[in-house]
């Protein structure tokens, strides 16, 4: 947002480590938005949530956790935390997984597939209250950057 110094905090939820680190280094590339935590399963990403003391304004979450699943993660932090927004990233293309995660509480949905440039306008609307859904499953193309 225009004017605000304050970093836009954000953890990611991953079981793989790979694509966690990948995450992390597209994220640190933007000025304005800060990586504050990483979690591999949905219990560890709780547990983070109830320790730490400085929280994430944005979740990262992936469907397929072990554990437990991003989809009960989201329902379970948005009973604790409801203001932390949730992006869901996920490999599933299929229309009820979308359903299911935003009827969990998330903001946005996300495919694996979906460039750099298309997280960053996901984080953008979200981050001023917006919905966001996949370009690949809205139809509609993302804004170039």
């Amino acid at each position: 947002m225009a004017g605000d110094t304050t970093p836009y905090r954000i953890m990611l939820a991953d079981s793989h480590a790979i694509l966690r680190q990948g995450l992390r280094g597209i994220l640190q590339e933007k000025p304005g938005l800060e990586v504050i935590g990483e979690a591999s399963d949905g219990i560890e990403l709780l547990n983070f949530l109830r320790v730490s003391e400085l929280q994430p304004h944005m979740l990262i979450v992936d469907f397929s956790m072990p554990n437990l699943s991003g989809i009960e993660a989201a329902r379970q932090i948005k009973m604790i935390r409801p203001g932390i927004k949730i992006l869901a990233l996920s490999m599933h293309k299929e229309r009820e997984y979308l359903e299911r995660y935003f009827s969990a509480g998330a903001e946005g949905y996300l495919l694996k597939e979906d460039s750099d440039t298309e997280l960053f306008s996901a984080i953008d609307v979200i981050r001023q209250g917006g919905l966001y859904i996949s370009s690949l499953l809205s139809g509609k193309s993302t804004p170039e950057r």
